[in-house]
């Protein structure tokens, strides 16, 4: 197959398709080649060497806040292990000297775990039937059990998008089941109303998340009929309009798999999101889109449920890093694939007019509806 280079000026990034006789390596260095960098980003931390800071973690209602000398540095939502290196980036390593620790007025227990403080049992955030016409895409959003408040967030704010309420685009959350039984009573009792939650059968932990990204699959090829599924977390914006404008001008005939793409990452074999050779012996992963937000196209979504079906699908802890060997075997096995590279699926936080947001707790995403319906699409820092 010759070079096709398929310039997309909106994205300053190439797609390319590439010749089958060339590496594997040298072939998905081509198809980087042109990108735009990483955006330039203002280092907004005030730390460095051998400098006094007074830094406050503050545990609201809605998640953790970070200032630094009454200046706000960051926030992000409750995750279970979640540090503030996953939301923003920052790790301080070395020698810190700490001179005091002062705690008070800390929360008895997590939000989460009283629900009738976040649900507002209202019509207005009733979801619409699945339609039995087309759409556009369908959006599975990964939520943990007693993630009340992050649901409730994500209705009232970018679920009220005009293709979403038109039927145009349907969103539900697929969400496992809790140890405790109370909460996947108050969790049922929520599906009923408001009738946009998957639950699966399964007791939700970090190693059946890829069975969460499965069964995104599984509903949107059996339940509705589209051209392209996308998968997002329960903390991530996204700004519907934009991601719609992105994909229309993509053929019909393109098997596709947008989003923030790593290229020969390296699997960690230390630390907290240690991988065994056991579970992963290569050395390198396959290309793979960042989980906060990605979309294949529906044929590709097909082809994992059928090899499912006969059991020939690897399943792997890191639901990201299992999609891209999906994908991988796809491409290898039957059709060339598209894959678009973009930054503005914003791994990390938010960035000023980017198709997503990670890691926004229910506050900061209230702020961004409002920021988008006043015709801004800036980023919410709470002092």
């Amino acid at each position: 197959m010759d070079l096709m280079d398929m310039e997309d000026a909106k994205n300053g990034c190439g797609m390319i398709f590439v010749d089958s006789k060339e590496s594997k390596t040298t072939s998905w260095f081509k198809r980087f080649i042109g990108c735009q960098q990483k955006p330039e980003v203002t280092w907004p931390f005030p730390f460095v060497e051998g400098g006094l800071f007074i830094l406050t973690l503050r545990a609201g209602v809605d998640g953790y806040h970070i200032n630094d000398g009454g200046r706000h540095l960051t926030s992000f939502p409750y995750r279970t292990e979640f540090t503030l290196e996953d939301a923003t980036g920052l790790a301080i390593k070395g020698d810190v000297d700490v001179h005091s620790v002062y705690a008070t007025s800390l929360p008895t227990s997590h939000p989460s775990f009283s629900p009738q403080r976040v649900l507002e049992f209202s019509d207005k955030w009733k979801t619409h039937p699945t339609p039995k016409s087309k759409i556009q895409v369908f959006v599975g959003v990964l939520s943990a059990t007693n993630h009340f408040a992050e649901r409730m967030a994500v209705r009232k704010t970018w679920m009220q998008a005009t293709a979403i309420k038109s039927s145009n685009v349907v969103v539900p959350f697929f969400v496992a089941l809790n140890p405790r039984k109370e909460v996947n009573a108050v969790l049922k009792k929520e599906g009923a109303y408001f009738g946009d939650i998957v639950i699966l059968p399964f007791m939700d932990c970090y190693e059946l998340v890829v069975l969460k990204t499965f069964a995104i699959c599984e509903f949107g090829v059996q339940n509705v009929t589209t051209r392209y599924i996308m998968k997002c977390d329960d903390d991530t914006f996204v700004r519907v309009d934009t991601v719609l404008k992105e994909i229309e001008g993509i053929s019909h005939n393109t098997s596709l798999y947008m989003g923030n793409l790593n290229l020969l990452h390296r699997p960690l074999r230390s630390g907290k999101w240690a991988v065994t050779y056991e579970e992963w012996p290569e050395e390198v992963y396959p290309p793979y889109a960042n989980g906060l937000g990605y979309i294949i196209s529906s044929d590709i979504a097909k082809y994992v449920v059928s090899q499912h079906g006969n059991r020939s699908l690897r399943l792997f802890k890191m639901e990201d890093v299992s999609m891209g060997m999906w994908v991988e075997q796809f491409n290898g096995s039957m059709a060339a694939v598209q894959y678009s590279h973009n930054w503005k699926f914003c791994q990390y936080g938010c960035m000023e007019n980017n198709f997503t947001a990670h890691y926004q707790s229910p506050r900061q995403m209230i702020c961004l509806w409002d920021k988008l319906a006043r015709g801004r699409a800036q980023c919410c820092n709470f002092r």
